[in-house]
């Protein structure tokens, strides 16, 4: 399916009405845990200061054993992208699909002109061999959204090369158990740009706290093309206490999440008509057979999933639903099974 470039600005935030149940943002819900508001509350006591990155950088740093120099906070993941798309002058860009819109999209605002290079369409597995060797732009999600898929660092690694920047988007790396196919700490790899954020596992979506790891040469770049203070102090904050404890509190909020998405996903595969892809995220991918009427369906039942003919390469009967916790979960399965019959 060919979506407009307007659709790349489509996001899940602005699907579920007043009252649904959201099942459309890919979100931890319940807001951040209480270590966390502690680390917010701290930034509130210096909410009168202009914001200081430099705690924060330098724990963030040493969190993925990376130089300081070497990382740029960022309002979000989504300014990172913008960043680049702005200060990055490609002659061959290239956005692997279908997955997150956001760098496509700052990518053509900029005046840049992109090539889609498609994943493989069963079962959405990045295929190196498909990038064009000429590209000196690739852009790729790890794990994947909103397919859910993880590819194999190895994988990704094929992909580096001189004379080539590789962005890669590791929004929902910490979903995975040890982040064993993270790049994040392979300073080592030509032109690697890795970009993540607090957004997805620590419930921090209005916060924007995210950062980029790149080559000290491209992070000055970033940071002189930015507005000054556009990391506010909350954000700087929250990094700075998630970079020193948040490896520690993680592992059973990931077992927990991944057993929920497991029954999710096996029992939405038990009903009739639906495919379930296998994630690796807070989310799966699902194909229907009608999906504006199971969207009718849902939304009918107090129920908000995402709708995924936004995302290149996919269609109005795939859907895009978020794990939330067991109880919420059921409520989707009889909702889904209601409607679907």
């Amino acid at each position: 399916m060919n979506c407009s470039d307007s659709d790349l600005r489509f996001h899940g935030d602005v699907v579920a009405a007043a009252g649904q149940l959201d099942f459309a943002v890919n979100v931890v819900p319940g807001g951040p845990p209480e270590w966390l508001r502690e680390a917010l509350q701290d930034g509130l006591s210096r909410a009168a200061a202009y914001p200081n990155e430099g705690p924060a950088t330098t724990a963030v740093a040493a969190r993925h054993g990376r130089p300081p120099d070497e990382v740029v906070l960022t309002n979000g993941s989504a300014e990172a992208f913008w960043l680049l798309a702005q200060v990055l002058r490609p002659t061959r860009a290239v956005v692997v699909q279908p997955s997150f819109t956001e760098p496509e999209a700052a990518l053509l605002a900029a005046g840049h002109r992109v090539q889609r290079v498609w994943r493989d369409p069963y079962r959405f597995n990045l295929n190196p061999a498909a990038v064009p060797t000429p590209a000196d732009l690739v852009v790729t999600g790890n794990p994947n959204n909103p397919t859910g898929t993880l590819d194999a660092a190895d994988t990704l690694v094929m992909l580096a090369r001189p004379g080539r920047m590789l962005v890669v988007d590791e929004a929902f790396m910490e979903f995975t158990a040890g982040e064993t196919e993270s790049l994040a700490g392979r300073g080592d790899l030509p032109g690697l740009v890795v970009i993540r954020s607090l957004t997805k596992l620590w419930g921090l979506a209005g916060v924007r706290a995210g950062y980029l790891l790149a080559s000290p040469r491209t992070a000055r770049a970033l940071r002189a093309a930015r507005q000054p203070w556009s990391v506010n102090g909350f954000a700087c904050a929250a990094l700075a206490a998630w970079a020193k404890e948040g490896a520690g509190h993680a592992a059973r909020l990931v077992r927990d999440l991944a057993a929920a998405r497991e029954r999710l996903a096996a029992a939405l595969a038990t009903l009739s008509d639906i495919r379930v892809w296998p994630s690796a995220a807070n989310f799966l991918l699902l194909h229907v057979p009608d999906g504006p009427a199971t969207l009718a369906g849902l939304s009918n039942r107090g129920i908000a999933v995402r709708p995924c003919q936004s995302f290149p390469g996919l269609s109005a009967n795939h859907l895009r639903v978020a794990v939330r916790d067991p109880a919420d979960n059921q409520r989707l399965i009889d909702a889904f099974r209601a409607v679907l019959g």
